[in-house]
């Protein structure tokens, strides 16, 4: 009974897609024979092994399949003592190789193939190369047999050959003889049953002694085997009988030499026949672009970007569908020609095609369920012979599907209840799907009646989905909306095909006003949906610009980093590479004072010589502190003088500068403000940065206390009111925003500017974000006019 369902599907022409990447008839028909199975267990192992033959073409490409015929009957003819044909023959040679071929591709990548679900096909392969080279050498064709078949065989035809050449010789002397060409047809030798003869006309056939063998059909010819030759004529014919009794023993040796490995032959052939079906599935699934769905048996069909495999993938939309979750029974709705019909076919072919063993063309995460039965009602079989019409043929169909449904069917109704009485057409669908409820089948149906709409609004367990319809364009987008009801949008459409509008108008004023409000609502919903689908779309959208932002700072942040390391480690390297030759030309020197020391006996010369060489170790040694910039300083470090707050400082692990802002507690711990950072710090890794000198009247004096900070204070004021970082990146800038600020807070200015001018709005963003966030602004705004505008920020600091 399914038969006639899976055609309705044309799964029947699926199945001659996957025989068309067959390579022999044995395989393809398998292909062509395929049923659903119901097993669950079955369809997962089917499935297993097609998903195998896929990876494995992926990784290694599809082993070489040839054609090959069934060669069951000729082993079991052999078996039996019969002896075989050349054509047979060579057909088993074709197995032999495939054999070979299959087995040798699979021991290639053996050591690295993990176990599969296929190897015990592979392992059922008996390859025989000896027995393939011997026919291979011995079989020309199959009305053939080579000379190398056997050596007898070759000695036998060698003498046909030469006895051959001598009869030809004599006829050749005959008929350039210039008293026999006068009784010659024509001066040629020809063979007529086996022996050699020429033509001689009839009037003079007395004339040339010998036997007649044939005549032409004119009469005028006779085929005359001269007496010269009858002798050679006849041993040839005594070696042609032992070139066949020779040809009949080496076929015979060839047979009984397949009989003796008939069952690993059968074994060979029947997993080439299964491993070809498999790589063909393989094969049809990468054309689709098909994946592995999840299987089950629980009644849930989830799709997701399912596209039908017969519609080109250029034009096919593909859907999302889902059946068995929350609801059991979905009615969809929409246009005509707005794609209904090909959702349910869809859906029904997808499921058959997973029960086939095949994958199909879906997304991830989609989920198929095993079903005994796919009942299916599509088309109109209506019959003159048999007086059914539309309606008629339907509910037959439908009589049929409710006595075979039960809680394992999946049952797909196409416009149930159509082709009579609107009214009555949609109470009776509203009862058969309330029916097959009760049986337990999950149901899926299109409609174009307002009563199953309403049906499903109001029915726990059936939902309601509809096949979009752009009313711009007046034409179905094929996309499934799950949720939502369809509107059939006749008028719409009748308008667009030329329908006058006062016929649509007075159509319209027809229409019940509890149909225009349920139509109305419809509307509402369907402008919401399309509304939510946009902003969703954008959300999509700016969340995959933020990852594609985020990665980009991530590489950024790892490049910075690798690259930091690099530099320091070039200086590392380069700073080792001048101690060491700094060391080199030090040794030489001391090795020069050495030969001056042994030369002089004079113990204050020695002297010199050996504190000269202390003091040249200990600068070395600081030459080595120096050429690593990262390196931690634990050397003891005594301050010129107590640490004061304000003090000026430089951390020794991190070579960065700060302010003192506390001085060192009983545990010789004290706070640095470093930009706009305070750190807690051991004041051992702290070093004291001395006062700069500054130049007055052309000499240099140091700058005491209360001198130091007046004139500190002047010039600072007067030099340091303005930064100016145009040009700057914006983590640069933010850097030297903080050091300036930090600077102004300590000499006493209340009121800053920052020029960061306008640009790209980058830089200016990143300083005024900042200023809000600093410890030491009070309050900042953006230049007016003759300040700057918008190029500068005025900031007030506490």
């Amino acid at each position: 009974m399914n038969n006639k369902y899976y055609e309705a599907l044309e799964l029947h022409k699926i199945l001659g897609m996957l025989s068309e990447h067959c390579s022999n008839e044995a395989s393809k028909d398998k292909a062509l024979n395929l049923e659903p199975s119901n097993d669950l267990e079955f369809v997962k192992s089917e499935i297993s092994k097609t998903e195998e033959a896929f990876t494995l073409s992926v990784k290694y490409a599809t082993p070489s399949f040839t054609n090959f015929k069934d060669i069951t009957s000729a082993l079991n003819r052999a078996d039996s003592g019969s002896v075989l044909t050349l054509g047979e023959l060579i057909e088993i040679k074709r197995v032999l190789n495939q054999t070979r071929v299959l087995y040798e591709w699979y021991t290639q990548f053996n050591e690295i193939i993990p176990e599969t679900k296929l190897d015990y096909l592979f392992q059922s392969l008996f390859p025989n190369k000896f027995l393939e080279n011997k026919l291979n050498i011995a079989i020309i064709s199959d009305e053939e047999l080579s000379d190398e078949a056997s050596a007898e065989l070759s000695s036998i035809r060698t003498k046909i050959a030469q006895a051959g050449l001598r009869i030809r010789d004599t006829l050749d002397r005959m008929i350039k003889s210039t008293s026999t060409q006068r009784y010659l047809q024509d001066a040629i030798v020809t063979v007529r049953d086996g022996r050699y003869v020429v033509p001689v006309k009839t009037e003079h056939k007395n004339n040339v002694s010998g036997l007649v063998h044939d005549t032409s059909a004119s009469g005028a010819t006779l085929f005359i085997e001269p007496v010269a030759v009858v002798e050679a004529n006849n041993e040839i014919r005594i070696l042609k009988g032992r070139e066949q009794d020779e040809i009949q023993r080496i076929l015979s040796e060839f047979s009984a030499d397949c009989a003796a490995i008939k069952d690993t032959l059968l074994s060979s052939l029947k997993a080439a026949i299964e491993l070809n079906l498999y790589f063909a599935k393989a094969n049809l699934a990468a054309k689709m672009n098909a994946t592995t769905p999840e299987i089950t048996q629980d009644g849930v069909v989830i799709l997701k970007k399912a596209r039908h495999p017969l519609i080109s993938k250029e034009t096919v939309v593909p859907i999302s569908f889902e059946l068995g979750t929350n609801y059991d029974s979905l009615i969809i709705t929409g246009p005509n020609t707005g794609g209904k019909t090909v959702i349910l076919k869809t859906v029904g072919l997808l499921t058959a095609m997973t029960m086939c063993g095949m994958l199909i063309p879906v997304s991830d995460e989609s989920q198929i369920s095993i079903f005994k039965n796919i009942l299916v009602d599509i088309g109109d079989n209506q019959s003159i012979e048999q007086s059914l019409s539309t309606f008629s043929s339907h509910m037959t169909r439908v009589i049929e599907i409710l006595d075979v449904a039960d809680s394992n069917c999946l049952v797909l109704l196409d416009e149930l209840g159509s082709g009579t009485d609107p009214i009555e057409g949609a109470a009776l669908a509203i009862s058969i799907i309330n029916k097959l409820r009760e049986k337990g089948a999950r149901v899926v149906t299109t409609t174009h009646y307002q009563e199953l709409k309403m049906f499903a609004l109001d029915t726990a367990g059936v939902e309601n989905a509809s096949c979009e319809f752009d009313v711009t364009t007046l034409k179905p987008t094929y996309k499934l909306i799950i949720g939502s009801p369809g509107k059939s949008n006749a008028f719409a459409i009748s308008e667009s095909l030329g329908i006058p509008q006062d016929i649509i108008l007075y159509a319209q004023n027809l229409i019940s006003e509890d149909n225009k409000s349920f139509e109305s609502i419809i509307d509402n919903l369907e402008k919401a949906r399309i509304e939510l689908e946009d902003n969703n779309k954008t959300l999509a959208q700016t969340r995959k610009e933020i990852e594609i932002l985020k990665s980009e700072l991530e590489f950024e942040r790892e490049k910075l980093f690798n690259d930091r390391e690099v530099e320091i480690q070039k200086a590392r390297d380069e700073a080792t590479r001048i101690v060491n030759r700094v060391t080199r030309e030090s040794e030489n020197l001391l090795d020069e004072l050495d030969k001056i020391k042994k030369k002089k006996n004079n113990e204050e010369f020695s002297k010199l010589a050996n504190d000269a060489k202390r003091i040249q170790k200990s600068k070395l040694n600081q030459l080595y502190k120096d050429a690593n910039p990262v390196s931690d300083v634990s050397e003891s470090y005594q301050p010129p003088r107590p640490y004061e707050k304000g003090d000026n400082v430089l951390i020794s692990d991190t070579q960065k500068k700060g302010i003192l802002i506390s001085t060192p507690d009983a545990n010789n711990i004290c706070f640095v403000q470093v930009g706009i950072m305070r750190t807690k710090i051991n004041a051992n890794k702290l070093r004291l940065v001395e006062k700069e000198k500054v130049t007055f009247n052309n000499s240099k004096i140091k700058k005491s206390n209360n001198v130091t900070k007046s004139i500190e204070s002047k010039m600072t004021r007067r030099a340091g009111m303005e930064l100016d970082i145009r040009g700057y990146a914006s983590d640069e800038g933010v850097y030297e925003v903080d050091s300036f600020l930090d600077n102004a807070f300590l000499s006493g200015v209340s009121i800053v500017t920052i020029i960061h001018g306008k640009g790209t709005g980058v830089l200016k963003n990143a300083v005024r974000s900042h200023l809000k966030k600093h410890p030491q602004v009070k309050n900042s705004r953006r230049g007016v006019f003759g300040e700057g505008e918008d190029g500068v920020t005025v900031v007030e600091l506490k």
